[in-house]
């Protein structure tokens, strides 16, 4: 039978999407009409999502016309019930047959571990995609997640904006099928303001010309590129850049159907506000780019990206200067408010401010802080304790400003900025900053020391606290950010190249946190342990080192972060080398032997054959030599000096026998074996070493 391959065309016309539901809704769709169409046996081709605040659009290419065709077996009734003495079908027989809808002579006889019994072989055709998507379609809207949904109507129909209309196309026709009483049809809809009507489409082809004849852009990069084309001219004519923010971008794309960028301008006076709060207005509040000068220094200009192509873009334009006018009044009042007392009389509010319902306020959180950054301090920078202990106590302090209760993402950034004008040294009002990087992944680190130090004591103070009362993130639940922070630490050690005992850290931030930690203090460790070491393995295997080389590491013995990765680093050149699998299989096979039992040293007294003593002069003429490089973190020549033995060991394998009778031989040759296993095993675990055979 020959497959015809045809397009699917589906347009769901809501009202307005909230902009930060889109993305994730159009990655979901992508996934929920693969798994739907694969359930359903529909051979199909690139799958396209495209999405704008008034629509959801999913384009199918080279759908097959029906499903692909199944042959299975069903087993029926044994063979003896199912003829008589004389060969003919009995009534199990004959209902076997008439159930699987085939006749009795095409029953087949199978023979099984229990017997013989019928069995039939049936092939499913499979129906026509066309008669199949009326009934598949409105279960992949139903299925579409949101963060919240709305009903409407006589609210049977829960989904994220009333749906207005729904086109869907199965080569050229019309699908047929309804959701919560609106009946898919043929026709979109353009614009709502420069092009409110109805139009008719034919295939995808026909799609993009109307909706572009609509003024609809509903390709979402083709938005952001047009966004970002016209608004970098605009930035251009006015003597500057855009200032890139990505999020912004993302946003304002979804936003708007038809963006058209318009220039805009402000009063230099506000340009004495600080650069990040003159951002972040125009950002949170107006969804406005702003523009730099070649210095990084704000021009006092914006481009606002407006969702309509008017007549008069003055009107629009004095329009955006109005509003955006008092919102920076409104700034520059908090500003000068927030001004009137240094940053450290801000603190005494911090004691009616809840960090957490068990963990009490921010006021005892800074105390904590304190107390660990000095800590830290006295551990990787004695010079910086200073300035870490005085950063540390004011590092919560903008939080009760007026400015950064309007603006929270300007915490940190406000504090320095306060920190300064109180006349406190630049150094601790970088640290105040700096204590929250870094913010996500990829994000830049602490310059200073005492940055790095402030961010890991607020961070490891947080994750102890929560993992101390029973807050440990769960699935996609984590309230605290928890995994982010850990990750934050740990690229804080490894990119500044710090030796911290992640043990000594836990117990030292369990200590400070006293009765706070409702849980056992040993439950509480190993778990916060596990939680560095399993959020570091799969960064690294992102980063692209092996899983088995990454698990073997961390399977050693773990305390220290940046230990822990050179020791990964190492292994995976050794990992290169031609000797590697030969060596891996050795050691696996010693580690095998002596699994988790306790050996002592051997007595050379009692070694009896040449192979195990030749191994015993190996292992004694190495072992010093490899202690040292340990020592020095020298990984890989550790590594590369315990691989010189391997030819002694595999000798011993072949001619020596373990577990002989003699208690006092086996138990001295598994001394030998448990001594070189404990000297490699400081760096790795060999037995998680995968050999592809």
């Amino acid at each position: 039978m020959q497959i015809m391959l045809k397009e699917l065309l589906l347009e769901i016309g809501t009202e307005e999407i909230p902009s930060v539901y889109l993305n994730p809704a159009i990655s979901k769709i992508g996934d929920l009409a693969k798994k739907i169409l694969t359930d359903n046996r529909i051979s199909h081709g690139q799958i396209k999502v495209f999405g704008s605040p008034r629509r959801l659009i999913l384009f199918v290419e080279n759908l097959s016309d029906r499903q692909e065709s199944v042959v299975s077996k069903v087993i029926g009734p044994p063979k003896r019930v199912s003829f008589n003495e004389k060969g003919l079908p009995t009534q199990a027989a004959v209902g076997f047959a008439k159930n699987q809808g085939i006749r009795v002579e095409d029953l087949n006889v199978e023979k099984t571990e229990k017997g013989e019994y019928l069995s039939a072989v049936k092939e499913d055709k499979g129906e026509t995609t066309k008669k199949i998507l009326p009934d598949i379609l409105p279960k992949l809207i139903f299925s579409i997640p949101f963060p919240k949904h709305m009903r409407w109507g006589d609210g049977n129909v829960k989904f994220v904006r009333p749906v207005h209309w729904i086109l869907c196309l199965y080569n050229g026709d019309v699908v047929k099928f309804e959701f919560d009483s609106v009946k898919s049809g043929n026709k979109s809809f353009g614009h709502r303001f420069l092009s409110p009507k109805i139009f008719t489409v034919k295939d995808f082809a026909s799609y993009k010309k109307k909706t572009k004849e609509n003024y609809i852009i509903f390709n979402q990069e083709d938005r952001r590129e047009t966004i970002l084309k016209e608004a970098n001219k605009l930035a251009k004519k006015a003597g500057g850049s855009l200032y890139e923010d990505a999020n912004l971008l993302e946003a304002v794309t979804h936003l708007v159907e038809y963006p058209c960028p318009i220039l805009g301008e402000f009063g230099k006076e506000y340009l004495e506000l600080p650069k990040e709060v003159l951002i972040s207005v125009m950002k949170k509040h107006q969804r406005y780019f702003s523009i730099v000068n070649s210095n990084g220094s704000l021009l006092p200009n914006f481009i606002a990206i407006s969702n309509n192509k008017v007549k008069n873009p003055a009107v629009m334009k004095a329009g955006y200067e109005r509003v955006l006018k008092a919102r920076f009044s409104d700034a520059r009042f908090f500003y000068e408010e927030d001004k009137k007392k240094p940053l450290k009389e801000y603190m005494e509010k911090l004691k009616s401010v809840v960090f957490q319902e068990k963990l009490g306020t921010y006021y005892e959180k800074v105390e904590r802080i304190v107390k660990l950054a000095c800590y830290l301090a006295d551990k990787i920078a004695p010079d910086s304790k200073e300035i870490s202990e005085r950063g540390a106590f004011l590092c919560k302090a903008d939080l009760v400003t007026q400015m950064v209760y309007e603006f929270p993402d300007l915490q940190g950034i406000m504090g320095r900025e306060y920190a300064r004008l109180s006349g406190e040294k630049q150094e601790v009002a970088d640290a105040i900053y700096e204590h929250y990087l870094p913010r996500f992944a990829g994000d830049k680190l602490p310059d200073s020391r005492a940055g790095d130090i402030v961010s890991i004591a607020d961070k490891i103070d947080t994750i102890i606290g929560c993992f101390g009362v029973g807050l440990i993130p769960t699935g996609s639940e984590d309230p605290y950010a928890l995994r982010r922070q850990t990750l934050a630490i740990a690229n804080i050690i490894l990119g500044k190249s710090y030796q911290i005992s992640v043990s000594d850290l836990i117990d030292r931030a369990m200590d400070i946190a006293g009765q706070k930690i409702e849980r056992g203090r040993g439950e509480v460790k190993n778990e916060v342990i596990d939680f560095f070491k399993s959020r570091l393995k799969n960064q690294l295997v992102s980063d692209g080192f092996s899983y088995d080389v990454v698990d073997a590491v961390f399977s050693a013995r773990f305390n220290d972060i940046l230990d822990a990765v050179n020791k990964v680093k190492a292994l995976s050149e050794l990992k290169t080398l031609e000797y590697f699998e030969p060596l891996a299989i050795a050691f696996k096979r010693a580690a095998n032997i002596i699994k988790e039992n306790k050996y002592g040293s051997p007595d050379p007294a009692l070694l009896k054959e040449d192979t195990e003593k030749e191994l015993y002069d190996s292992f004694n003429s190495i072992k010093n030599d490899v202690e040292k490089l340990v020592k020095e973190k020298r990984y890989l020549d550790a590594m590369k000096k315990i691989a010189e033995i391997r030819s002694s060991v595999d000798k011993f394998f072949d001619k020596v026998m373990v577990m002989v009778e003699d208690k006092s031989l086996r138990e001295n040759r598994l001394n030998l074996l448990s001594n070189i296993s404990k000297l490699y095993g400081e760096l790795a675990d060999f037995t998680k070493i995968i050999i592809v055979k």
